[in-house]
């Protein structure tokens, strides 16, 4: 059978949208407006590419989506609590996220910060839930591997580079170090989490962490290229804002061409790091392929 990478994207979204409905707060429990926030954000239509990175790599071991699907909500929360807060007027000032106005837009700065404070503690919660599914050892592994992943060594400490890099020239070590931290991280926290819940031994959480650190810059790689020729319809967000704010960016070093090539070795790179896995990876493969090739 052939494999059609659209439908497992739409089918695992699927299942994980109807996982985050039922482990959001309800909307009409106390603190009532705090949880209209969260679900407005959570619930935006989204790629949910996190999650279904944690699916797709449990799958590659013969583990099913159910095992890790608390884990995989997690992501979720922790990527929308990224970008909650990237979006306010202190960090990017952005009005419009996922196609639609950004939560402070809606809910005000105060509540928007609090929603994202919210998420990142239910991540956490989430997390520590799965050890009704899987392994204790394999849990506070996870913990601690999220942990890392989100603040100062990951997400939080390459947007903290990001921000003091604005306007400067940067070299080559510090962009990578940027998109590595800010992005990279959380994806490939996303794909180890997975395998190590679903019982990856050494060498094979090796392999997915490679591949998680070839996404990740994949990943970042090409949002910056969309940035400058995307079609903002399609990403869900204006385009050209990097320039606007004169943020590092590997179009701005490099320039365009070369950057897609940097893309392009990425994926080579991370479908190298999957050569030891079988056809039960093959989601991983294309989904590899499918980072550069989204609007590219």
């Amino acid at each position: 059978m052939t494999f059609v990478l659209q439908q497992y994207l739409a089918s695992r979204r699927e299942a994980v949208e109807i996982a985050l409905n039922e482990v959001l707060p309800p909307q009409n429990v106390r603190p009532e407006r705090l949880h209209e926030a969260i679900r407005y954000s959570v619930l935006a239509p989204g790629k949910r590419l996190r999650p279904t990175l944690v699916i797709a790599a449990a799958e590659a071991l013969g583990v099913s989506a159910d095992v890790v699907m608390p884990t995989a909500c997690a992501l979720e929360c922790i990527h929308v609590f990224s970008l909650i807060h990237d979006d306010l007027p202190c960090m990017d000032n952005d009005d419009y996220r996922r196609g639609r106005l950004t939560n402070h837009k809606v809910y005000g700065e105060a509540m928007a910060l609090l929603a994202g404070d919210a998420l990142l503690a239910l991540a956490f919660e989430l997390i520590a839930s799965n050890i009704s599914c899987a392994s204790t050892e394999s849990v506070l592994k996870t913990l601690k591997l999220l942990s890392h992943a989100s603040g100062t060594w990951g997400m939080v400490g390459g947007q903290v580079v990001d921000m003091e890099s604005q306007g400067q020239e940067v070299s080559s070590e510090t962009l990578q170090y940027i998109h590595a931290c800010k992005t990279g991280a959380l994806i490939k926290g996303s794909v180890e989490a997975g395998a190590i819940l679903a019982g990856a031994d050494p060498d094979q959480q090796l392999a997915f962490r490679k591949y998680g650190n070839h996404i990740g810059l994949a990943f970042q790689i090409a949002d910056d290229i969309l940035d400058v020729v995307g079609d903002e319809a399609v990403i869900g967000k204006p385009v050209g804002s990097d320039q606007e704010r004169d943020k590092a960016t590997f179009p701005r070093l490099f320039g365009l061409d070369e950057s897609r090539r940097k893309a392009n070795a990425e994926v080579e790179g991370a479908l190298d790091a999957l050569s030891v896995f079988d056809h039960k990876a093959d989601p991983l493969r294309a989904i590899a392929r499918y980072i550069v090739d989204r609007e590219l």
